[in-house]
């Protein structure tokens, strides 16, 4: 259990049970807020039998009048009567017990809360009427806080506890309007009432009814936690992690929990061998994959994003056919065969341009989503955004859709926000044959640039010609050390040693005016200026660009492979502690010098140059298309009134 977590005691979570089980079985809710749609009562399952106690909100001293008539609400039964079989299967069993537990959890932290704030003293004093008038103020925003808490604990348990089940089938189950704050269990009944409602409108079957829970929970949670932003005396909640050890539940205030499973991938995996070309980008993902699995479960952070040379975002670009996908296939597949290896979790998710939806707010959601489930701490995560220009809107771009603009947002958040946090367990990259074409300030916060520009000597495409044909054949190979020119130490140090001078022609020559005014670039100071007249020639590169390139060198500095060995057998490093792999770790690096920065100056502004012109002429033409049909239309327009 990670340090700053405190363990929620199973006989408190079993201690609430019987009340868990008492509001599933029956109560009486009159609702405030939602409106109540005509649904079918729930049938009685045994003639004869009398209906269950209902139980209705009390809350010593609190009166909560309603001129709403109350509604019986058994939604235990509810829930097994879906699909009208008699004989409950397993799934919707399933979906009981995980709402009991949910409930009694929920509960057992409502009391740990009140028992923290003093709510409980409170309480029994207004029990026996001795409540001073001074706190009642109080006594009521600690009953809001509880309820608040108490209604994100019971939808994040509800579903963490039922994602195993969850299957293809999504329903939109729509806003959830039913969030009262009065206290816990007027909070409670709220909440049950409107999922009573949901499941009888939209639960035709066992998969939808698991679509319908898991749904209304979602929405639920989401609810509270932005109400919860304006609430007060909810310190005691926010500041404090607790875990249901049974479950391997955590409990981070209202942030949501995630099942760390990984994912099934079903994608061809590539092998490096099989990267030809692109030798630095091929090399970074390969230390990247290292990178993620010194990751820390127990103190939930990584030597390298302590340490600096950590890379949390990339931007992958380069023309079409070059190797983007095939970049993706391999570090997918080193992430996910060295996982099985140590036995973590390793979860891979792409946002595609099938997560732009024409519903308004629908793509933020469908981001910020894929941004949860990629960085839960719980998992080693890679997460990929494909065709990144065409998902992202441009801000400004009247041709980008509202979606795309919501995607926009939540990723530049979500990549360099203020409540970002780098643990270390996950990486993004972003792919695109039109970097040109994306957001500015969404580009520059990819920490990291991989040019994926494919084979490119005459080595590489015999290389990759050979790799293509494969071995139904008979074609000699010729004169040609196949593969040798893949070796990616030799590859790489030459990749970088053309990074010495820069390669577009507008960094040339600011290059060619401060090496004239100023000599060789060996010292700070010259490079500084350096900095200064690249944004002299280009405004957009600014601070954050320059945090970017320190960060390149800073990876520099940690220019080495983490042995083979490590990853092949986890108790050579992945199993140690943290401080041990951090010392190991330590013992590897290697100095800054002057060659690695002048590299990591050029190789980020190239890109940067390699955008603008590719952007500012894609502009011209656009103008250039604009003009023309001017022309086009006032020439047909003199010819009609001719």
């Amino acid at each position: 259990m990670p340090r700053d977590e405190m363990e929620l005691k199973e006989e408190s979570i079993r201690g609430h049970y019987a009340a868990a089980g008492a509001l599933l079985a029956g109560l009486d809710h009159a609702p405030r807020l939602a409106r109540a749609v005509a649904v079918e009562p729930v049938a009685e399952r045994s003639p004869g039998i009398g209906a269950r106690p209902r139980f209705r909100s009390t809350t010593p001293g609190l009166v909560t009048r309603s001129v709403a008539r109350p509604e019986g609400v058994r939604l235990a039964e509810r829930v097994l009567a879906v699909g009208g079989d008699d004989l409950p299967g397993p799934l919707r069993a399933a979906v009981v017990q995980a709402l009991r537990r949910a409930l009694a959890v929920a509960l057992a932290v409502g009391e740990a809360f009140a028992e923290a704030t003093g709510l409980a003293e409170l309480k029994q004093a207004n029990l026996e009427a001795r409540l001073p008038g001074a706190r009642a103020a109080e006594f009521g925003e600690l009953l809001s806080a509880e309820a608040l808490a108490v209604l994100s604990v019971f939808a994040n348990a509800t579903a963490f506890l039922l994602a195993p089940q969850a299957g293809e089938v999504t329903v939109e189950v729509g806003a959830v309007e039913e969030i009262l704050t009065d206290n816990a269990p007027l909070a409670l009944h709220g909440a049950l009432w409107e999922l009573d409602q949901d499941i009888a409108a939209f639960a035709s079957d066992e998969a939808r009814l698991v679509a319908v829970v898991l749904a209304y929970a979602e929405q639920l949670m989401e609810k509270v936690r932005l109400r919860a932003e304006t609430a007060p005396r909810l310190t005691a909640f926010t500041g404090a992690n607790w875990r249901v050890a049974a479950d391997d539940f955590p409990i981070a205030g209202f942030a949501p929990a995630r099942k760390a499973k990984g994912t099934t991938l079903s994608m061809a995996f590539k092998k490096p061998s099989e990267v030809v070309g692109n030798h630095i980008a091929k090399y970074q993902a390969m230390r990247l994959a290292k990178m993620l699995m010194a990751y820390d479960f127990d103190r939930r952070m990584n030597p390298f994003a302590e340490m600096g040379g950590f890379i949390f975002t990339f931007m992958g670009d380069g023309k079409p056919g070059t190797g983007k996908t095939t970049l993706i296939q391999m570090m997918a597949g080193l992430l996910n065969d060295y996982c099985k290896v140590a036995g973590y979790p390793f979860r891979y998710q792409n946002l595609s341009i099938d997560n732009v939806d024409s519903y308004q707010g629908k793509s933020g959601q469908n981001a910020k989503a894929f941004i949860t489930s990629v960085m839960d701490p719980a998992v080693i995560g890679f997460g990929t955004v494909d065709d990144i220009d065409q998902v992202a809107g441009k801000r400004g771009d009247r041709q980008s859709s509202t979606g795309q603009q919501e995607i926009t947002a939540v990723l530049m958040e979500a990549f360099a926000g203020a409540n970002t946090v780098v643990r270390g367990n996950c990486t993004f990259g972003m792919f695109s044959n039109y970097p040109e074409n994306v957001d500015d300030a969404l580009r520059q916060r990819a920490g990291a640039r991989f040019l994926v520009d494919g084979p490119q000597s005459r080595e590489d495409y015999i290389d990759i010609l050979a790799l293509l044909l494969g071995k139904n054949h008979t074609i000699p190979l010729g004169d040609h050390d196949l593969f040798a020119a893949q070796e990616i130490r030799r590859a790489v140090a030459e990749s970088f040693a053309r990074h010495g001078r820069p390669q577009e022609a507008g960094l040339v020559a600011v290059w060619q005016a401060v090496e004239g005014r100023l000599g060789r670039l060996d010292t700070i100071a010259k490079l500084g200026a350096y900095l200064k007249a690249i944004q002299e020639a280009d405004p957009r590169f600014t601070g954050r660009a320059i945090k970017n390139i320190t960060d390149a060198v800073k990876v520099r500095a940690m220019d080495f492979e983490l042995p083979d060995l490590w990853m092949e057998d986890p108790e050579q490093f992945l199993f140690k502690d943290y401080d041990t792999k951090r010392a190991m770790i330590a013992d590897m690096r290697t100095p800054i010098t002057v060659d690695m920065v002048v590299q990591e100056i050029n190789r980020y502004a190239d890109s940067e140059f390699r955008y603008a012109d590719k952007s500012d002429e894609a502009a011209i033409e656009g103008a250039v298309r604009d003009m023309r049909r001017m022309e086009e239309a006032k020439r047909r327009y003199l010819e009609g009134r001719g």
